[in-house]
C-alpha cells in the first residue's frame, strides 16, 4: 500500500531589519591626517541607507574632541540611545575612533553586548559579537592606546622644543587677544589691569578692588564680574611683564589629559620680550615683595576683613578649625562693644557637629598677658611670641610658643559679668522704662542670680492667672535638671530688703550693694554683698499644687470655653 505524506504550505518568513548607527570622530591633534567629519558622515549615512536589510537611525559624530576623555556629548547620546532600544548596530571605523583607553573600550563594547547591540570596526574587520571578537579587541586596542601614547609625546616633546626656543603658544588672558599671528593689547582691558595693581601698591585688598570695579560695571572677558580670586591671579601673572614663562603646568597622563601644576618634575622656561608689556617689570616685582609681606602677615593683611592680632590663632581642639569673632554692643547706642571668640564649626553648623566652649576677648587678653609677664595684653609681644593659642575643654587654653614652648592656662568664663557692668545695666535698665513693650526685660536681678548646682544664672518666666494677676518667677536656665525650684520675685524682693535692712525693696541700692545672689538649695540663698561680705538666708521652698483631678479639669475646659465664646460675641457684636 501506497504511502501518503502531506506537506504543509509555508510562507516565507523575512528576516527582520536592523536599525544600524554609525559613529564618527575627529580630534586635533597635530601630524595626524582624518577624513573630514562631513565625509565621514555622508560615507556612513550613504553606506547604511544602501542596505535593505538595515533601518537608517544616524550618525553620531564628535569633532575637535580627543579619543581619551569621556567628555564626547554625541558619544554619550549614542549610548543613551542603545539603552532606550533604538540601535541594533553600531559601524565605526576603526577603534582608536571609537576609544584609545583599552579599559573603557571593553567595558563600553561589554556593556553593549550585554544589551545585544553588536559594533563592527571597519579598519580591523572585528564583530563585538564574534566569538573571538573581544580577544581582538583588546590586542588591538592595547596597541591603539599605546599609539596615542606615542602621538601624545611627539606633540609634547614639539612644544617643548619651542619652548626652549622661547615661542609661546596661544593664551588667554585679560588684557590681550590673539590675532592668529601676535599678541595684541586690548587698551581698555590694560588700563584695567594697571589699576589693579596700583590699588594692591596703595594697601588696598583684592576685596576692596572687586568693589570697586563691581561698582564701575568692569567685567572680565567672560561678561561676568572679577572676583578676588580672578584678581589675585593677574596680579601674579608674569605675561603683564611682556615676558613669560612656559611650562608652568603639564599634562600628567595622556589618557586622562589632566593639567597639574610644574613643582619641578619638568624644566620651566622663561622667555623675555614675547609679546607687548603692560606692567613695567619693576612695578611687577614690587606687587611679587608686597604679596610675600602680607601672606607673612596672613590675615592681619587684608584690611577689609574683621581682623585682629588673634585671628588664625585661635583654634578649637575639637575640630581643628580657627575660632571667629563676633560682637555685641552694650547698649543701643553705645559705642563700647563686647566681643567673643566662637569655633568656626560651632558658629556655622551649631553646637551638635561642635561642643567646644567660646572664649571671651576680655578674658583671653588677661591670661595672655600673664603669660607673657606684661602688666597689659599687648599685641605686638603676643603676634611675635605666640604661634597659636588652642581652646581645649570648659577650662583650659593650650598657648603654643613659636621657640617650640607650651604652656596651659586655665581659665573661667565671665562673660555675663563683664558684659553686664554696672554702666550696661543701667542703660538697659532706663530703656526698658522707657520701652515697657520691648521683650528681655532686664532687671537689677538679671545674671545677679545663680544657681549653687549648675552655675547657670537663674533666668526670669512670667505668667498670668486667670484673675489677671501677672506672677514672676525666677528659674535656673537648666531647665529644672538640677531640681531647684523657681523663686517668686516677690519673695526675692522681700528677703533682700531684709539683708539690706530697709522696709521696701530699692533697686538701685540692691545693685550697689550686692554682688551676686548663689542659690545653694531649696532652702538657702547666700547674699554676696560687694565688699566681700556674706550672708546666709533660709528661704521656703515652693509648694507644688496637687495634680488636678478630672473633674477640675473638665470645670476648667468648661470656663475656658465660655470665655472664649463671650469674647468672640463681643468681638461680632
Amino acid at each position: 500500500m501506497r504511502k501518503i505524506r502531506k506537506i504543509e504550505s509555508t510562507l516565507p518568513t523575512l528576516p527582520s531589519r536592523k536599525k544600524v548607527a554609525a559613529y564618527a570622530r575627529i580630534s586635533v591633534e597635530k601630524g595626524r591626517t582624518f577624513h573630514s567629519m562631513s565625509a565621514q558622515i555622508s560615507h556612513y549615512s550613504s553606506y547604511i541607507q544602501k542596505n535593505k536589510e538595515w533601518i537608517y537611525v544616524g550618525v553620531y559624530a564628535d569633532e575637535g574632541i580627543t579619543g581619551t576623555t569621556d567628555k564626547r556629548s554625541e558619544f554619550q547620546r549614542m549610548i543613551k540611545d542603545c539603552e532606550d532600544g533604538k540601535i541594533d548596530i553600531i559601524l565605526t571605523k576603526s577603534i582608536s575612533r571609537f576609544a584609545r583607553n583599552t579599559v573603557d573600550l571593553l567595558e563600553t563594547v561589554r556593556y553593549l553586548k550585554d544589551l545585544e547591540i553588536e559594533v563592527r570596526f571597519e579598519n580591523e574587520k572585528i564583530s563585538s559579537l564574534s566569538d573571538d571578537g573581544e580577544l581582538m579587541l583588546t590586542l588591538l586596542a592595547s596597541f591603539a592606546q599605546e599609539e596615542s601614547r606615542s602621538i601624545s609625546e611627539n606633540v609634547k616633546w614639539g612644544i617643548r622644543k619651542g619652548f626652549q626656543k622661547g615661542i609661546v603658544n596661544s593664551f588667554c588672558i585679560y588684557g590681550y587677544r590673539w590675532d592668529g599671528e601676535q599678541f595684541n593689547i586690548v587698551p581698555e582691558e590694560a588700563e584695567v589691569v594697571k589699576l589693579i595693581y596700583n590699588n594692591f601698591l596703595n594697601n588696598m585688598s583684592a576685596e576692596e578692588t572687586e568693589k570697586q570695579l563691581a561698582e564701575m560695571g568692569i567685567k572680565s572677558y567672560t561678561g561676568k564680574h572679577f572676583c578676588n580670586t580672578s584678581i589675585r591671579r593677574i596680579l601674579t601673572q608674569e605675561k603683564y611683564t611682556g615676558n613669560s614663562l612656559l611650562q608652568k603646568t603639564y599634562i600628567e597622563n595622556h589618557i586622562t589629559q589632566r593639567s597639574v601644576i610644574n613643582n619641578g618634575e619638568l624644566p620651566m622656561y622663561y622667555a623675555e620680550g614675547t609679546h607687548p608689556v603692560i606692567i613695567e617689570k619693576e612695578t611687577f616685582d614690587k606687587v611679587q615683595a608686597e604679596i610675600a609681606r602680607r601672606r607673612k602677615l596672613g590675615p592681619l593683611a587684608n584690611k577689609s576683613l574683621n581682623t585682629t592680632c588673634f585671628t588664625s590663632k585661635i583654634k578649637c581642639d575639637i575640630c581643628g578649625k580657627s575660632y571667629r569673632r563676633s560682637g555685641k554692643r552694650q547698649g543701643k547706642k553705645s559705642d563700647e562693644i563686647y566681643y567673643i571668640w566662637t569655633c568656626r564649626t560651632k558658629s556655622e553648623k551649631g553646637i551638635k557637629y561642635c561642643s567646644s566652649k567660646n572664649v571671651p576677648e576680655k578674658m583671653l587678653k588677661k591670661h595672655l598677658a600673664i603669660a607673657l609677664s606684661t602688666d597689659n595684653f599687648d599685641e605686638d609681644i603676643f603676634s611675635e611670641d605666640i604661634e597659636k593659642v588652642v581652646v581645649r575643654g570648659e577650662d583650659e587654653l593650650i598657648l603654643h610658643f613659636y621657640d617650640g614652648q607650651t604652656q596651659n592656662q586655665k581659665w573661667k568664663s565671665s562673660a555675663r559679668v563683664d558684659f553686664w557692668t554696672p554702666e550696661a545695666r543701667k542703660k538697659k535698665s532706663e530703656y526698658m522704662k522707657k520701652n515697657p513693650r520691648s521683650s528681655g526685660e532686664i532687671t537689677c536681678f538679671s545674671s545677679k542670680i545663680t544657681c549653687g548646682k549648675c552655675g547657670q544664672n537663674l533666668h526670669r518666666y512670667s505668667h498670668t492667672r486667670v484673675s489677671g494677676e501677672k506672677v514672676r518667677h525666677w528659674r535656673c536656665r537648666s531647665n529644672r535638671k538640677c531640681g531647684l525650684n523657681g523663686l517668686k520675685e516677690s519673695l526675692i524682693k522681700e528677703i533682700s530688703s531684709d539683708v539690706l535692712g530697709i522696709e521696701e525693696f530699692d533697686a538701685d541700692k540692691f545693685t550697689e550693694k550686692i554682688a551676686r545672689v548663689t542659690v545653694t538649695s531649696n532652702e538657702e540663698l547666700i547674699f554676696h554683698f560687694n565688699d566681700g561680705r556674706e550672708i546666709i538666708k533660709p528661704w521656703e521652698a515652693k509648694i507644688e499644687q496637687p495634680s488636678w483631678s478630672e473633674e477640675r479639669k473638665k470645670q476648667q475646659s468648661k470656663m475656658m470655653t465660655q470665655v472664649w465664646r463671650d469674647k468672640h460675641e463681643h468681638k461680632h457684636n
